[in-house]
């Protein structure tokens, strides 16, 4: 199907037609690094609020009086339709078009983003966080690939790790960030502050933006597997959430186990049944027969899980324990995205060097040290800051060199979904790290007993990580791979 043609299509799909970029973009000697910028605030922002409401839980729980676990579903609403959503959206995109898709994606997020901050009730809120998630899975789903198609070749790799590291900032400062705005003007401008971020993305898009190429015929949509990974998902969190504060045989917490249980049971059965037939299922299953992706793509998955945790558990503490404003525990916070940030080009010269086994289980073992000095000692500044800075220091040397290694030890032509299952496993990663830290803390009473149980689960998940990392780990990256740019 030829590009022109792509752009003069009749019907429903008119609303997908692209219009040019200005000349003088378009023919710009950087016009590839536009393009990145571009898709960059779209990254930063839809993992940015992924995590920004982690400071405002505490205020969203006392504004609305309602549980923790109630006020938990603020984040975990964003992230469970954000699992669902990213992989059927990517493939959406490769055949109506990645440019309008994005820009669509911005101004769904953007509207749902205001209908958050005027909510009159967490289920309200909740709503639109859903509709927010929505929108951050229309630009999630598309930047790579817009990455890949503008950048010139042997550049490639240096766009992605731009763009990797603009998720994982907008991730890691969300609580920052979140802090700050809480304590200046409370929890409704959390989501205020979108509204300019999204106009600017919105206009970047337009401009900067190259017209789609090379779409593909529309393919079936797996959306049987869309309806069973929803109920699947978000069963697992609500038995988590439901059992904080009801008896474990209560028909809250039966029950949508039970629907987890059967949803994941019929998602498996469902995706052999698509592979048999040669159609492509939703999840790759076949991708997770290979050993080094799946180990790769299980404890990248757990540390998301023990960094999301630390940062959505950490609040509690420096607010109710030791009676810190949200805008001072915002900026304590800043010290684990600071230490990503040193630590992760290191984590990319030794991936090349020595492969992938030795940044990601150097990298977990000293995200647990950090853990196990939060257990020691809740209660001391100087613990927590020297925490937040060994945990973010694991974490920079992890996450390069196994997101590396998940995308070469999947085949060539899979590259694209290997990138969406890595998207899917981010956002069910930090949606446990919600519903565990929450669980955990409030079983073990709160206070700095909730907090030292939840810092040491953490620490035990952070060495089950590094245990995987040391024995299947991949041992050496190809020659032309970087590992500090693959993300």
């Amino acid at each position: 199907m030829a590009p022109d043609a792509l752009q003069t299509r009749s019907g429903w799909s008119r609303l997908f037609t692209e219009p040019r970029r200005p000349v003088w973009v378009r023919d710009h000697r950087r016009a590839h690094w536009f393009v990145v910028s571009s898709v960059c605030i779209g990254a930063f922002m839809g993992q940015l609020d992924a995590s920004i409401v982690t400071l405002a839980t505490p205020a969203l729980q006392q504004h609305f009086a309602v549980s923790l676990g109630a006020a938990s579903w603020v984040a975990l609403s964003y992230l469970m339709v954000l699992v669902a959503a990213v992989v059927p959206i990517g493939r959406l995109a490769d055949s109506v078009g990645r440019k309008m898709l994005y820009i669509y994606g911005f101004a769904v997020f953007t509207i749902a983003s205001l209908g958050c901050a005027l909510a009159p009730s967490i289920v309200v809120l909740d709503g639109f966080r859903v509709m927010q998630a929505i929108g951050a899975a229309m630009l999630q789903a598309n930047s790579i690939a817009l990455i890949r198609l503008a950048m010139p070749p042997g550049m490639v790799g240096r766009g992605i790790g731009i763009q990797g590291v603009a998720q994982a900032l907008g991730l890691a400062l969300g609580p920052s960030i979140g802090g700050l705005l809480v304590h200046a003007g409370g929890w409704r401008l959390v989501f205020l502050v979108n509204l300019p971020a999204g106009a600017v993305g919105i206009i970047a898009g337009l401009l900067l933006l190259p017209r789609s190429k090379e779409l593909k015929r529309p393919r079936r949509v797996d959306y049987t597997g869309v309806v069973l990974l929803v109920p699947a998902v978000g069963c697992v969190l609500l038995t988590l959430t439901n059992v904080q504060h009801t008896a474990v045989v209560a028909p809250a917490v039966i029950v949508p186990a039970i629907v987890a249980i059967g949803s994941i049971a019929g998602l498996a059965s469902h995706t052999r049944r698509l592979l048999r037939r040669s159609e492509e299922p939703l999840l790759p299953i076949d991708l997770f027969a290979i050993r080094e992706f799946s180990s790769a793509i299980g404890t990248g998955l757990l540390s998301y899980l023990v960094l999301f945790g630390m940062l959505f558990i950490t609040p509690f503490q420096l607010e109710r324990a030791l009676g810190w404003q949200p805008n001072t525990a915002g900026l304590l916070l800043t010290l684990l995205p600071a230490s990503i940030a040193v630590s992760t080009p290191l984590a990319g010269r030794l991936a090349d060097r020595k492969g992938a086994r030795v940044p990601t289980t150097i990298g977990m073992v000293v995200a647990t040290t950090g853990f196990t000095i939060a257990v020691i000692g809740p209660h001391s500044v100087a613990a927590l800051c020297a925490a937040l800075i060994v945990i973010g220091a694991g974490s920079g040397l992890f996450t390069p060199a196994n997101n590396a290694a998940i995308m070469i030890t999947a085949p060539p032509h899979r590259a694209s979904i290997a990138g969406g299952v890595l998207n899917m496993t981010r956002a069910f990663g930090t949606a446990l790290g919600v519903a565990i830290t929450s669980l955990v803390y409030e079983i073990a009473g709160s206070g700095a007993n909730g907090y030292r149980a939840a810092m040491l689960t953490l620490a035990v998940l952070a060495a089950l990580a590094a245990a995987i990392s040391r024995t299947v780990a991949v041992h050496r990256i190809p020659q032309g791979a970087n590992a500090a740019n693959i993300h």
